[in-house]
């Protein structure tokens, strides 16, 4: 390259490593490349990873001929004229090596964060828990020493907060809660584990690469370590702050976007990567003195012959388990009959377990949930779970549990689920595996049309969505009590006074592909038949319903 080219990428490479360029106020070398250095700044305020459509490249051309013109009419030699032509060629070459390197850039170092942690067996440190108001005020809400491994166990001991002295661990089979002040030991299930510690590296990881943005905002010094600041917009909530340490491309320290004048901030003030968690400090034992109280009904069978014997009924078995997956333990809900089977992925992150059990009443799936077929039985799918309904009552503590999802159907007198924090596509194939017939998640078929459009605005509907991310009105993201909503406002165009004219008991969703739903309404005092509802600003669990239209009651 020539002695401009070579300054101009060397331009470009600070502005993407956001830092000052030593030239960004010496043009002294070229009025060119003063020009050329405006249109790289210009251009890097693009948003990042847009690229231009097919006919960007003559319609930049025109505009560039175009403003050239109009700084003179006086008549220019050809040369000029290439010198133009060459000109918008740099402007588009420059366009798309931006737009290049901070999409590389992006995918760089979320592909570094997930190689460095391969390398991670277990890791010690010090977590710090600090609370930020609206003033910017800082309050130290907790300090947890922190032991974990990518197997998921892991040793929690309170240093300072509320609760000092409060050991919490999880060993993979079993999960328990020394308590200093009551002299007593809770124990709970090993999974779902409802309530891990915050800040867990290989969480934050995954989280990062599914966020819908992800950009390098700065650099800044953290517990003595030198960190590249991301700021990550997820599919749902608040954008927040990510501190990645450059020199072991590991998450050091993260800031949660401000929800109701408050932010939290969580940091390793000490890290040290280790081989293992220590035994000892994972091996269950009853302290002297101690009172143990067992909230886990659940016990582990060495055969499904014991396990049928226990609840009364042969268990089913799954006839093909996904690529990548060993079974991993039998357990037996002693108190509502339920057969657990887990299944765990050779790296040891992933885990799913199948419940069985009889059907004791009928089947209602969830108000919030996708809506499927098994074997042309209706199944809730839910991601993540929203409510434990039916089976998964029963079956552990599962609701809010934000990587849990579920899989939940009845046929033939029983009832199932398959739960998981792998992906929902995994858990499909285990219901393949698992059931002989045909699987449909969610249910095929072509939503209808109503009779009667809605009109919709939606930058209003957009507010709506930025406010419910904040922590308000959250029935906007259950479809039949935003149906229930518009029908009694129908009803009562001028307010709601006391109970809702329309019952939960009225409605029913009978189509829910978690981007288009359908409630139907019941009763004799609702003027209409069918509410048509879809998520028009985010197409997730995190995204807001909007009614779109609606079927009016058949007055014949």
């Amino acid at each position: 390259m020539d002695g401009i080219e070579n300054k101009l990428s060397d331009y470009i490479d600070q502005l993407n490593a956001e830092k000052k360029p030593d030239v960004h106020e010496d043009f002294s070398d070229s009025p060119e490349l003063e020009e050329l250095f405006a249109v790289v700044r210009m251009v890097r305020t693009l948003k990042e990873p847009t690229f231009p459509d097919e006919d960007y490249h003559r319609r930049l051309v025109r505009v560039v001929h175009k403003q050239i013109k109009e700084k003179g009419s006086a008549p220019k030699p050809k040369k000029r004229w290439v010198a133009t032509l060459a000109a918008a060629a740099a402007v588009i070459m420059l366009a798309a090596m931006l737009n290049f390197n901070l999409l590389f850039n992006r995918n760089n170092i979320v592909h570094a964060m997930e190689e460095a942690y391969q390398e991670v067996k277990a890791y010690h440190g010090i977590l710090e828990i600090v609370e930020i108001n609206a003033e910017g005020k800082k309050t130290r809400q907790a300090q947890l020493e922190v032991w974990a491994d990518k197997e998921g166990r892991y040793y929690l001991k309170e240093i300072e907060g509320l609760n000092p002295g409060l050991v919490t661990v999880n060993n993979g089979q079993k999960k328990w809660q020394v308590r200093p002040g009551e002299r007593q030991v809770y124990i709970f299930p090993a999974f779902p584990d409802p309530h891990r510690f915050t800040f867990e590296l290989g969480k934050e990881i995954r989280e990062v690469k599914n966020a819908l943005e992800t950009k390098i905002i700065g650099e800044e010094v953290i517990s003595g370590r030198k960190t590249s600041i991301l700021e990550v917009s997820p599919a749902g909530g608040v954008p927040y702050r990510i501190w990645i340490d450059q020199g072991t491309n590991l998450p050091l320290q993260k800031q949660s976007g401000i929800q109701n004048g408050l932010q939290y901030r969580v940091a390793y003030k000490e890290i040290d990567f280790v081989d293992a968690v220590p035994v000892e400090l994972i091996a269950y034992s009853l302290p002297t003195g101690f009172e143990e109280v067992d909230t886990n009904p659940e016990q582990l069978v060495t055969s499904l012959e014991e396990a049928g014997e226990i609840v009364g009924f042969t268990p089913k078995l799954i006839t093909s388990v996904p690529a990548g997956y060993e079974r991993d333990l039998l357990a037996v809900d002693t108190q509502q009959k339920i057969i657990k089977i887990y299944y765990v992925s050779q790296d040891k992150e992933n885990k799913v377990v199948i419940l069985q059990g009889k059907a004791v009443s009928k089947f209602e799936p969830g108000t919030r949930a996708v809506l499927g077929k098994i074997n042309d039985n209706i199944a809730e799918i839910q991601s993540p779970i929203e409510g434990n309904l039916g089976i998964l009552a029963g079956g552990g503590e599962y609701a809010g549990v934000t990587d849990i999802k579920s899989i939940r159907w009845q046929e033939g007198g029983f009832e199932y689920a398959v739960v998981g924090n792998a992906s929902l596509e995994e858990l499909v194939l285990f219901v393949k595996g698992f059931t002989d017939g045909e699987v449909q998640i969610p249910a095929e078929g072509g939503m209808q049309k109503p009779e009667i459009e809605v009109s919709v605005d939606l930058e209003i509907e957009e507010n709506e969505q930025k406010s419910v991310d904040g922590g308000h009105s959250p029935w906007k993201l259950d479809p039949a009590y935003v149906a229930q909503v518009f029908v009694s406002l129908k009803i009562f165009p001028d307010g709601i006074q006391g109970e809702y004219p329309i019952k939960e008991g009225d409605l029913q969703i009978i189509q829910n592909t978690g981007k288009e739903a359908i409630v139907e309404i019941s009763g004799d005092k609702t003027p209409i038949r069918r509410v048509y509802l879809k998520r028009l600003i985010r197409q997730d669990s995190t995204g807001i319903w909007t009614v779109v239209g609606y079927d009016p009651v058949d007055k014949q």
